[in-house]
C-alpha cells in the first residue's frame, strides 16, 4: 500500500522507530493500557488471598501463577512491539483499545479459573488480546519489506498457539490444566523463534521504563492492602495495635521492594539477545511475587481480626514471606547479579533468606520481614555510596 493512500486514510506506515531515540519515555496510550491490568492484577490478588484463608493455599497458589502468566504475557508483548513499532495513528490506538477489552474479558473470568477451574472466559479474553497483537504483525509485514520475516513468524506463532487454547476449553478442567504447560512453554518460544531471523529496534530505556511502571501498578496492591489494615485497625476493638504494626509493615515492605527495584538503572544494561529475553521472562517472577504480597497481607489481616475461621499462623506467614523472598531474590537475579560486588550479593540474598525465616516464628513474621526487607535496602543503598565515592 502506497504512502499517499495510507496518508489518505490517516495511518503511517509502520516501519519500526528509532531505537536510538531522545528522551523516548511511555505513551499516554501505553499508560492507559496499563490501567486495565489494575482491574486484572487486584482480581488476581483477591482471589490469591481468598484461596489461602480458606484452606486451598496449594492450588490457589499454582492457578494465580497460571492466571498471572495471561495477564504477563500480553502485556509483554504488546511492551516491546509498541517500543519498536507504536505509530500511535488511529489503527494502532483502535488495536490496543481491543486489547484492552481482552483484559477486561480475561479479568471476568479470573474467579472462575482459580475457584472453579473453568478457563473459557480467561482463555478467550486471552485470544482477544493475542489476536489483536497478530493484526499488529501483519500490518508490519505489509508495511516494511526489511522486516517481513520476522513480522509473518511472529504472526503465525501466535495465530498456532492460540487455536491450541481454544481447543483447551473443549476438555475436562483436568485435560486443561495439564495441557496448559506445555502450551504456555510455546507461548515463550514464539519470540525466540521469530527473532532467530531478525530482530526488532525496541528501545532499551523505553522498555526498562515500561516495566518499572508496571512495576508500581503492582506493588500499589500492597499499599492498598496496608489502607485496608489502617482502616480496620480504627474500627476494631482489641487488635487495633497488631493492625497498626502490619499497616506500618506493609508500607515499608512496599517502599522496600520499591528502592531495591530502583536502585540500579536498567536501561543501560539492557542489551539484545540473551540478554533481553533473560530481562523480559524473568520479570514474571518479579511481578507475580510483587502481586502476591498484597494478597500475603490481606492474609495477615484476616489472622489478627479473625475473620477466618480455619486459616493458621503458619500459613499465613508463608503467605506473606514467599512471595517477598521471591521478589527479592528475582530482582538480584535479573538486575542486581554481576553488577554488584560477591559480597554484597551475599549480603542482599542472606536478606531474602532472612524473610523465608521469618516464617518460622510466625509471632515476628510481619515486623521480621519488614526488617529483612529494610537490610537489603541498606546493602544497595551502602553499595552504591562507595560505588559514588570511587569515582573521579
Amino acid at each position: 500500500m502506497s504512502g499517499s493512500i495510507l496518508a489518505r486514510a490517516g495511518l503511517v506506515r509502520m516501519t519500526g522507530r528509532d531505537p536510538h531515540q531522545h528522551h523516548r519515555v511511555a505513551s499516554p496510550l501505553e499508560l492507559f493500557f496499563d490501567l486495565v491490568f489494575v482491574v486484572a492484577v487486584s482480581q488476581a490478588s483477591q482471589n490469591l488471598h481468598h484461596g489461602v484463608v480458606e484452606g486451598h493455599a496449594a492450588s490457589a497458589t499454582l492457578t494465580y501463577a497460571m492466571v498471572f502468566f495471561a495477564l504477563w504475557w500480553a502485556w509483554v508483548n504488546y511492551t516491546w512491539f509498541a517500543s519498536a513499532f507504536d505509530t500511535d495513528d488511529w489503527l494502532y490506538r483502535v488495536m490496543t483499545i481491543v486489547q484492552m477489552g481482552g483484559v477486561l474479558i480475561l479479568a471476568a473470568g479470573v474467579h472462575d479459573a482459580m475457584v472453579e477451574g473453568r478457563w473459557d472466559t480467561v482463555t478467550w479474553g486471552y485470544v482477544v488480546m493475542r489476536l489483536a497483537m497478530v493484526g499488529q504483525w501483519v500490518r508490519v509485514a505489509l508495511s516494511d519489506p526489511s522486516r517481513r520475516r520476522v513480522a509473518i513468524r511472529f504472526a503465525v506463532g501466535i495465530s498456532i498457539v492460540q487455536l491450541l487454547w481454544v481447543a483447551r476449553i473443549a476438555f475436562p478442567p483436568e485435560v486443561q490444566f495439564w495441557t496448559f504447560w506445555p502450551v504456555m512453554i510455546l507461548e515463550f518460544l514464539v519470540p525466540v523463534w521469530a527473532e532467530r531471523v531478525q530482530g526488532t529496534p525496541w528501545h532499551p530505556h523505553h522498555v526498562a521504563e515500561r516495566y518499572s511502571l508496571f512495576t508500581l501498578i503492582v506493588l500499589g496492591e500492597s499499599l492498598l492492602a496496608s489502607a485496608n489494615a489502617i482502616i480496620d485497625a480504627r474500627n476494631a476493638e482489641g487488635h487495633s495495635g497488631d493492625l497498626a504494626v502490619l499497616a506500618i509493615a506493609g508500607v515499608v515492605l512496599a517502599a522496600g521492594m520499591w528502592w531495591t527495584y530502583f536502585s540500579r538503572e536498567q536501561g543501560d544494561g539492557l542489551g539484545a539477545g540473551r540478554r533481553a529475553f533473560t530481562f523480559g521472562y524473568a520479570h514474571y517472577f518479579v511481578f507475580a511475587a510483587a502481586g502476591a504480597v498484597s494478597a500475603g497481607i490481606e492474609v495477615e489481616l484476616d489472622l489478627i481480626t479473625g475473620a477466618a475461621e480455619h486459616l493458621d499462623a503458619g500459613t499465613a506467614s508463608l503467605a506473606l514471606t514467599i512471595p517477598v523472598a521471591v521478589f527479592l531474590v528475582a530482582r538480584w537475579a535479573v538486575l542486581l547479579r554481576g553488577r554488584i560486588p560477591a559480597s554484597a550479593s551475599a549480603l542482599f540474598l542472606a536478606a531474602a533468606a532472612l524473610v523465608l525465616a521469618c516464617a518460622l516464628l510466625p509471632v515476628v513474621t510481619v515486623v521480621g520481614t519488614a526488617v529483612a526487607v529494610v537490610l537489603a535496602v541498606v546493602v544497595l543503598e551502602y553499595r552504591r555510596s562507595r560505588d559514588r565515592l570511587s569515582r573521579p
